[in-house]
């Protein structure tokens, strides 16, 4: 996933030009399911919007992705680290502890 795709989210009254940042700046991960052959849901891939817009497109930054059967930790470290403090969430070591898992 390199851009959060939207559909019709609003009426006609409501222009892409408001809902695009608005969607960008409500939402801090995405998380990605798939089916797999064998009927499981898996996670694909875990994404960070870090609330950049553009050409109506909103922008992520990929945290994990799956490759096979492994979920893989990309590096990538999700915006507005803020958010997650205020609520007692310390993100660099949540990150940190999930290096080594598969």
């Amino acid at each position: 996933m390199t851009h959060i795709p939207f559909g019709v989210l609003a009426g006609d009254n409501i222009s892409a030009r408001f809902v695009v940042p608005t969607v960008a700046s409500s939402v801090d991960l995405v998380v990605h399911l798939g089916l797999g052959a064998d009927g499981v849901r898996r996670v694909n891939e875990i994404v960070a919007v870090p609330g950049r817009v553009e050409a109506d497109v909103i922008e992520v930054e990929p945290i994990f992705v799956r490759e096979g059967a492994e979920l893989r930790r990309t590096g990538g470290v999700p915006a507005h680290v803020e958010r997650y403090e205020r609520v007692g969430i310390d993100i660099h070591q949540v990150l940190a502890s999930t290096a080594g898992e598969r």
